[in-house]
């Protein structure tokens, strides 16, 4: 038998990359039987984890960008070890050297892009507030009541546009005083940070920080279940705290306080999906149900996997900006799913979700067969 002696350089190199929690690990392999990527192919996380221990981590390789950050495997271990944290510290030591392999390179534009124009869909800074042109929306001033921080999939991309103008309308109707900070606001940086480019994370919260402080920011609503996580728990990292809500939560908050009135009906048969990072990421799985439970005629049935066991869209942990072959993609099998139960109407409320599923929308021939939608423009229809 081979006796494989560690490799301690690299270990110690993986350690400062913030990989310490490898050492927990006991092989009992219950991260891999709930990993969505078993289901279209072969990946080990355990095996990426003991790599790991003993240094010998093939950073030139495919399998240590595959992790979407969903929270499954860390809410089964039974040691409390933080797969995430593992993942993210191997994609710092390859970002530091440079090292990507050919489905990984697109990620690299993606920084590049949030570097010089501080959003990574390689759109202007100067247009970033152009969604909002000839709708009543204003500047953020110190006495509003609420920033609205749109983030970049809701600025640049044409389908997530609409969700950010649904917003605005809804806010309006509501009498919400709001603003955003348009051309001022960048990249939360959290997808930017799961790539392993850590310094560029930094810089970007550093900048939003300052720019909330000098602005005056107290509370913040988003849209982005990505933003929302990383004001909520990772920004702290800087010693500030912001009040952030998810629109979901706002919007429910809004007609209980009778700020909103829902007036039309939809008889459909809808179900929706939790996004990663608003249910295993931050426990919210209720008020998104709640809110659709107050449409009337609207039929809410839950598919196969929902709430904390909901299935992955595949975008998380950078993978938005990572190419993934048809065959491998977990949209799919969520269409699949919302198909299965008799939806119409596939809701979720998070820009990742929303990208992919219209992708395998068009992939499988779905169009006349399920719409997809998020929940703020279910409840804008509804006005």
């Amino acid at each position: 038998m081979e006796t494989l002696a560690p490799f301690l350089e690299v270990i110690d190199e993986i350690k400062e990359a913030g990989g310490d929690p490898f050492q927990l690990c006991f092989q009992c392999g219950l991260c891999d039987t709930v990993c969505p990527w078993n289901r279209v192919r072969d990946f080990s996380m355990r095996r990426l984890v003991r790599e790991a221990a003993f240094g010998l981590t093939e950073i030139e390789g495919e399998d240590i960008w595959r992790c979407t950050t969903c929270g499954r495997c860390p809410s089964q271990c039974p040691r409390g070890l933080g797969q995430i944290e593992v993942s993210q510290a191997l994609r710092r030591v390859a970002t530091e050297y440079e090292v990507f392999p050919a489905s990984v390179k697109s990620a690299r534009s993606a920084r590049a892009s949030v570097i010089s124009e501080g959003n990574p869909l390689q759109g202007e800074r100067a247009s970033r507030g152009d969604w909002a042109k000839d709708l009543d929306v204003k500047p953020f001033e110190s006495d509003m009541e609420i920033l609205y921080f749109v983030g970049c999939y809701f600025s640049y991309d044409p389908r997530m546009k609409k969700v950010a103008r649904a917003t605005a309308n809804i806010l309006n109707k509501a009498g919400v005083d709001f603003g955003i900070l348009a051309d001022k606001e960048n990249c939360c940086g959290e997808s930017i940070r799961k790539i392993g480019s850590e310094n560029v994370f930094i810089d970007l919260a550093k900048t939003n920080i300052k720019t909330f402080i000098d602005a005056g920011v107290k509370k913040i609503l988003v849209s982005s279940p990505h933003c929302y996580h990383t004001f909520k728990n990772e920004y702290p990292e800087f010693m500030v705290n912001f009040e952030v809500i998810h629109m979901s939560e706002y919007l429910l908050d809004l007609i209980n306080a009778g700020r909103l009135t829902l007036t039309k009906e939809m008889d459909e048969i809808v179900t929706y999906h939790d996004p990663c990072y608003l249910g295993r990421h931050n426990n919210i799985y209720d008020a998104p149900r709640l809110l659709l439970e107050k449409v009337k005629g609207l039929t809410l049935l839950e598919m196969v996997d929902h709430g904390k066991n909901s299935l992955c869209c595949g975008g998380g942990g950078g993978r938005i900006w990572m190419d993934t072959p048809q065959s491998e993609r977990f949209s799919d099998i969520r269409l699949k799913q919302a198909t299965d139960v008799g939806a119409k109407v596939l809701v979720t409320s998070c820009p990742y979700c929303i990208t992919n599923f219209e992708e395998s929308r068009l992939n499988l021939a779905y169009e006349d067969i399920l719409e997809i939608r998020d929940i703020t423009e279910i409840i804008n229809d509804m006005l």
